[in-house]
């Protein structure tokens, strides 16, 4: 149960660092508000899924 919710945050996590990726080129799902959010919301994202990975690798 711990790696499925490990791997379920570090998906959630790929999908914002996606979302902001995309609103950043296209302006589509935030509508290009503020690139300094979607650049905060990409690091993040990078943040958590580096600690989700060296917790999976842990726990392996």
């Amino acid at each position: 149960m711990t790696k499925n919710v490990i791997l379920g945050s570090m998906g959630v996590c790929g999908l914002v660092a996606l979302a902001s990726l995309v609103d950043i080129f296209t302006s589509v799902p935030f509508g290009g508000f503020s690139v300094v959010m979607d650049v905060m919301f990409i690091v993040g994202a990078a943040v958590i899924s580096y600690m989700g990975w060296e917790t999976f690798r842990e726990i392996s």
